[in-house]
């Protein structure tokens, strides 16, 4: 945590500025409403032509050193990337690319970094499989494990709600083995059994892994040492940007609802003019606000180098429950239209669903953060 007698301060760099107006004008352009419908019926994953030139923009390196090929900055300002994402429910691999650097940055060997880290910037597709059908949030319990015979780990288990694995080149996968955590590269070649699996939000691609039947090199095992380590950033980097894509979410939400209320007439009045509704969509406003403001403070402790748990505990919680209320409003505001399938207010009520669940909900945080703070 930051020093007990300094101010919380905010702190919004000016590499931050300049990627938040890039990613906004991106997202406005390559991710309209239109689009993000096309891309649930679509077959692939992802535009090949569309992640290159996300690729092509640094996006992937942000947060990785210089000497991988990275831009050497932080989380920070992958936040700023995320968030308008987030408000055009883009759907992309880059949220868990990000992560699976993160995690081969904090237990991956000399080697493991060299080879995988300067692709990700180029644009290879990673991934991390850290879910089990047992749901449980902590990323320690693993029912998965990894059997050493040799020179070779045989894997046995299932990891469910794998982001993008169809697509991806490299899985971290977490499992046990010799009685502790662990994580192991698996590369695309060795999957050999993946379900696309049915989610809520349907702008995500989601996949179950069987396990079972596959067989890496030793080599393949990130550090032991530093795996339990590992873990708890990558819960606190996935948490932070979460927070980003669920803030994001929110404005989009907002507008949403703002757009109708300006266009949608009833007794010869626009509907904005009542105060049944104007005064809820302010509230929600007020919860985005709020939920930025937690989503920047802990995004400044990342960019200090400080990971401060109760700062993106905080974050996770206000903005899960931001979006929540923002797009239950949006459907409801809408009528009788709203609760049907071609009103684009459901969509951001869905990927609220999937950003909360991700990770641990804002009911889940809450306990933790009580045990914490009381």
């Amino acid at each position: 945590m930051l020093d007990s007698n300094k101010k919380p301060t905010i702190l919004f760099s000016d590499e931050q500025e300049q990627l938040l107006e890039v990613a906004t004008n991106f997202c406005r352009d390559r991710f309209p409403m239109s689009e993000t419908r096309k891309r649930i019926e679509a077959k692939e994953d992802l535009s090949k032509a569309l992640w290159d030139e996300m690729a092509g923009l640094g996006w992937l390196g942000i947060a990785v050193p210089e000497e991988f090929g990275g831009s050497g900055l932080t989380l920070a300002e992958v936040v700023t990337v995320v968030e308008p994402m987030g408000e055009h429910l883009a759907g992309t691999p880059l949220v868990a690319t990000t992560l699976a650097a993160q995690a081969l940055l904090a237990a991956g060997t000399s080697a493991q970094k060299e080879t995988w880290l300067p692709k990700i910037c180029e644009g290879a597709i990673a991934t991390l499989a850290l879910s089990e059908p047992s749901g449980d949030w902590s990323l320690t319990s693993l029912e998965a494990t990894a059997t050493k015979s040799g020179d070779t780990l045989t894997l046995k288990g299932t990891k469910t709600f794998v982001s993008d694995a169809a697509s991806a080149d490299l899985v971290i996968a977490s499992v046990s083995y010799e009685g502790k955590a662990a994580l192991v590269l698996i590369e695309k070649t060795q999957l050999n059994n993946i379900t696309r699996e049915i989610v809520i939000d349907e702008t995500r691609r989601s996949y179950r892994i069987e396990l079972d039947g596959i067989t890496v090199p030793a080599s393949a095992l990130l550090d032991i040492s530093k795996t339990e380590a590992a873990l708890a950033h990558i819960e606190q980097a996935a948490c932070l940007l979460l927070s980003a894509e669920a803030c994001g979410g929110t404005n989009g939400a907002i507008n949403v609802i703002v757009e109708y209320l300006k266009t949608r007439k009833q007794f010869e009045r626009y509907i904005g003019s009542y105060q049944a509704l104007k005064h809820p969509t302010v509230d929600a406003l007020l919860a985005m606000e709020a939920a930025r403001s937690h989503l920047y403070y802990a995004a400044t402790m990342f960019g200090e180098g400080i990971e401060g748990e109760i700062a993106v505990r905080m974050a996770k919680a206000t903005s899960s429950s931001a979006l929540a209320f923002a797009s239950d409003r949006a459907i409801q505001f809408h009528g009788g239209f709203g609760f049907t399938y071609d009103c684009d207010a459901q969509l951001y009520r869905r990927r609220g669903i999937w950003c909360e669940a991700q990770f641990g909900d804002a009911a889940h945080h809450r306990a933790k953060l009580s045990d914490m703070l009381l």
